[in-house]
């Protein structure tokens, strides 16, 4: 029996799930609204959706899984308008990185039979539908919080349609999901930032930290330039689990000063080692909360046209470039050209490529 699926909200994530539905089914229908008519128009084009809807309206009955894929206010402004095209069968889910919002108004509107909160660990410095993409899923973790009321079946269901699209289906409750995510996605979000303006804040007036700040300290602040609405949402909409994490960390900071402040040398070895051990023991196999960068680091002669050398390599091959230049500092890294690129595999042919050249490549 044909499925039929819908989504509100078409944007970088929805576009990307309603993609990946369309490749692994062809045959499904899909209908969405989307604030925006020309990224419906978009998704008809490309034969992503099958109905374009001006509302959440009829035409979500009988849908086998709808999607709630916009901001969290107006998901929640949607799930009252969704209420009465529900059906016993009708799974129902959001890709929130907050769950604790979304699943209370599920409580307070008695959903909860039909509803599992959802969290696709993906995503992009881009926005909008025209930039998502099928594979933007894949080996990615997709974090499944289902509410109390739902049934095993249901769960069960709903994560083997998860791993259909190629992501990695994990079970979790939902204030789980918010405490996890508060510790490995938005503190370490909120100390870039902080970093990133403690460095603007004591620089000098001629910049020589921001000149210096090149290297290991642009990548570790990398997602200080994540979008600073999106940040802003997930603080106020986690503030409880945050403002914990933040607590705890400080303490941690001030035992960090009192070692530094006594000289002690055993606690500053054990730090920097189990640090060392437990970030080399993290997998690279599945994509987390903190979107990895694809990046290597070249030797090149220091002479006229160098980098464009290199670039029309690249550009041989048909390999986009995200970001390159000159690294000044390498005290942190090896290499005085650093190279980043969109996607793993452009940046693993490209030093292939460029080794292929006899240019001496350092790979991340």
């Amino acid at each position: 029996m044909k499925q039929k699926i819908g989504f509100v909200g078409l944007g970088l994530i929805g576009g990307s799930i309603a993609k990946a539905i369309r490749q692994h089914d062809p045959e499904c229908e899909i209908v969405a609204f989307a604030k925006s008519r020309e990224t419906l128009e978009l998704a008809a084009q490309e034969s992503v959706i099958d109905v374009s809807c001006s509302s959440v309206d009829d035409n979500f009955r009988s849908c086998d899984y709808i999607f709630l894929c916009m901001p969290v206010s107006a998901n929640n402004e949607s799930l009252s308008r969704l209420k009465k095209y529900m059906h016993d069968g009708c799974i129902l889910t959001d890709v929130g990185s907050v769950k604790t919002p979304i699943h209370d108004e599920i409580i307070a509107l008695g959903m909860e039979e039909n509803f599992i909160g959802g969290h696709p660990m993906a995503g992009s410095e881009k926005s909008g539908f025209s930039n998502s993409k099928a594979t933007l899923l894949e080996n990615a973790y997709y974090i499944l919080t289902p509410s109390a009321k739902i049934s095993a079946e249901k769960v069960e269901k709903m994560s083997s349609f998860i791993d259909s699209l190629k992501a990695i289906p994990i079970i979790l409750d939902y204030e789980q999901h918010d405490r996890v995510t508060g510790v490995i996605s938005h503190l370490p979000h909120l100390l870039a930032a902080g970093l990133v303006n403690f460095v603007k804040e004591n620089d000098s007036e001629d910049e020589l930290m921001k000149r210096l700040a090149a290297g290991g300290f642009k990548d570790i602040t990398r997602i200080a330039s994540s979008m600073p609405v999106m940040w802003q949402q997930i603080c106020l909409e986690n503030g409880k689990n945050i403002t914990a994490v933040l607590e705890s960390y400080i303490s941690l900071l001030e035992q960090m000063k009192n070692d530094v402040e006594n000289k002690d040398a055993s606690a500053l070895y054990d730090m920097f080692s189990s640090s060392k051990d437990y970030r080399n023991s993290i997998p690279d196999v599945s994509a987390g909360p903190i979107k990895k960068a694809f990046a290597l680091y070249c030797d090149i002669v220091d002479e006229a046209g160098g980098i464009a050398t290199i670039a029309t390599v690249l550009a041989g091959s048909g390999i986009n470039i995200k970001n390159i230049g000159i690294i000044h500092n390498r005290e942190f890294e090896e290499g005085v050209l650093r190279i980043e690129f969109y996607e793993e595999e452009a940046s693993r042919h490209a030093a292939a490529l460029l080794q292929k050249h006899r240019y001496t490549v350092y790979e991340r």
